[in-house]
């Protein structure tokens, strides 16, 4: 089919997360407010071990209640906010806004460690990057907008997009369709039906879909818990990202 535009989702999507698990999650977000922690030592904002117990007790909190609300409101609440927010909680000097960024690269930081792409992909984006006039996009739902570009850039994948976009950096989540309409204004396109949509779960095609998009599914091998069911008629379904291929003439 001919189409103006494609949006792809990040995470098993384009790429996948190493040895993944609840616990592989939570052992890079510990080890990730560790170093954010160490961070606020440096600059004596922490600076006794009751604060910084405190501190870490309550940035887990925070961060877990608002992840929670993000998936019943489709508000995003980016990383570096929760950080402003706890350090203004606990009375503690405030700081540059470029350190709240800071603070969040440091606890995303092992989290970038595991996400590697899929073997398929820039092989199928350097295919993709040969059609006339396709623009390409990554859309992801993430707190921390800087991880995925840090991430498109360490595999030498940016130059293949011409728009970047998060929920972090949008304020709202997958599947609300104005995080996609916004994507496609950003690409310079105001047809969503001349306009696809490639992800691995219901986030991306139904949302997808209520924005008037084609939509793929690119199925994963993993499940995981509370999936919600996709549905969402007429649907492509591929096995890897270099089925794409076939559907785009």
């Amino acid at each position: 089919m001919k189409i103006d535009g494609l949006i792809f989702d990040f995470g098993f999507t384009l790429f996948e997360f190493r040895n993944a698990s609840i616990e592989t999650y939570f052992e890079c977000f510990r080890k990730g407010l560790r170093k954010s922690i160490e961070k606020l030592k440096e600059t004596n904002i922490l600076n006794n071990e009751e604060i910084i117990k405190q501190f870490s007790k309550l940035f887990k909190k925070k961060r877990t209640q608002y992840f929670k609300q993000s998936l019943k409101t489709k508000k995003e609440f980016p990383t570096s906010n929760v950080f402003e927010l706890v350090l203004d909680e606990l009375n503690l000097e405030k700081v540059n806004r470029e350190i709240y960024f800071e603070l969040a690269d440091l606890y995303h930081s092992y989290e970038e460690k595991e996400w590697v792409p899929f073997k398929n992909t820039k092989d199928t984006l350097e295919k993709l990057s040969n059609f006339k006039n396709l623009k390409m996009a990554v859309l992801s739902n993430h707190p921390h907008h800087m991880t995925i570009i840090n991430l498109l850039k360490k595999y030498d994948l940016m130059e293949f997009f011409n728009v970047v976009v998060t929920s972090a950096e949008f304020g709202k989540r997958k599947p609300d369709p104005d995080i996609f309409l916004y994507t496609l204004k950003k690409m310079g396109l105001e047809k969503p039906e001349t306009c696809m949509v490639c992800g691995d779960e219901h986030a991306d095609i139904v949302g997808g879909d209520r924005a008037g998009l084609q939509t793929i599914l690119c199925k994963r091998m993993l499940r995981f818990p509370f999936e919600r069911e996709i549905n969402v008629p007429n649907y492509i379904k591929v096995n890897d990202i270099s089925e794409i291929l076939n559907h785009i003439h």
